[in-house]
């Protein structure tokens, strides 16, 4: 049976964008493969964390993601750090990778851009993510776009270690969606949608007031022309609304541009609010009746046990290859 595998970082409340372009995917798949599903608290310490707070954020995001619908009778849930395969694949990944493949990330250069030096962390967390992925013999990586560059390095660490030590990793695939790959931040939608923005009115987080949904949505930048239309790359304010509002209602974008030609922005954005808030009701209230319950650390633990076992199985095979002693 096929499998897919992805993670989010408990860095911060999780924003529609991640919903959209990850999230909605997850449940989307857990019906239609073996799919495994993480915390990737790892990957959040290559900037510095708060342990309190990362603690909490890590339950938080566990949490949303039985919120939000997955099913820890059809999905693996757990938390990465529980698996110590992870960090040990990622060193023999690094060590079979190269620095000028790692210094082309697009993320590492706008994360590192204009710094005198950068955490190691940083510059080698892709490798952490391969490991992640190529642990667990996916065929299928759901994650939103920004992402791609990382899943093309994936493969190509799976493929230089096949034909180095032979057959020993799945070649994983990029599983992205039609619409709404990337949501872009409400108040500059030339930027992708993030946690990290000091602009709180730039993204909608899914655990907000409706009152925050509101002000967010009523504030978001679009343009002076005052026409519904789907386009990207002249109105990517108003094709970033239609985007959210098509995978909150079902609507096709182009029902939507006609359910609203000759309306202004206004009436737009006044029904997003609705749509947005109506989806979001069911997710916070199964988020605030599981985040403070034994069940969720249970799930977590019953999630390590089954990780370990397929994680264990790799690292035997990968050892083996590469000459490792095993006792």
């Amino acid at each position: 049976m096929k499998r897919a595998f992805s993670g989010v970082q408990p860095t911060g409340n999780i924003h529609i964008g991640n919903y959209i372009g990850a999230l909605k995917q997850f449940v989307q798949l857990q019906n239609e493969m073996e799919t495994v599903y993480c915390i990737v608290d790892l990957h959040s310490i290559t900037v510095p964390q708060n342990p309190k707070e990362l603690q909490e954020h890590t339950l938080d995001v566990a949490a949303l993601y039985l919120s939000v619908g997955l099913d820890p009778k059809k999905s693996i849930i757990f938390v990465q750090s529980t698996v110590p395969a992870h960090a040990e694949l990622a060193w023999i990944l690094t060590c079979n990778s190269y620095t000028g493949e790692l210094s082309r990330m697009i993320q590492f250069k706008d994360k590192s851009k204009e710094k005198e030096s950068a955490p190691t962390g940083l510059f080698t967390y892709p490798l952490l993510m391969a490991a992640d992925i190529l642990l667990y013999d996916a065929q299928y990586v759901p994650v939103g776009n920004d992402q791609k560059q990382h899943i093309e390095l994936t493969r190509d660490l799976a493929e230089r270690f096949n034909n180095k030590y032979g057959d020993t990793f799945v070649v994983p695939e990029y599983k992205g969606t039609k619409v709404g790959a990337r949501i872009m931040a409400l108040d500059d939608p030339t930027n992708k949608m993030s946690k990290s923005a000091e602009n709180e009115h730039s993204r909608i987080s899914l655990l907000d007031t409706p009152s925050k949904v509101k002000k967010s949505i009523m504030r978001a930048t679009t343009d002076s022309d005052n026409e519904i239309r789907f386009d990207e790359e002249n109105k990517p304010g108003i094709s970033n609304l239609l985007a959210i509002y098509s995978v909150f209602s079902g609507l096709d974008i182009k029902e939507i541009e006609r359910k609203y030609a000759g309306c202004g922005y206004g009436q737009l954005k006044k029904d997003l609010v609705e749509v947005v808030n109506d989806s979001l009701v069911d997710i916070q209230k199964k988020y605030f009746e599981i985040r403070k319950s034994d069940e969720l650390l249970e799930i977590l633990r019953e999630g390590t046990k089954k990780a370990q076992n397929i994680s264990e199985e790799t690292m035997i095979r990968v050892k083996e290859k590469i000459g490792l002693v095993r006792l």
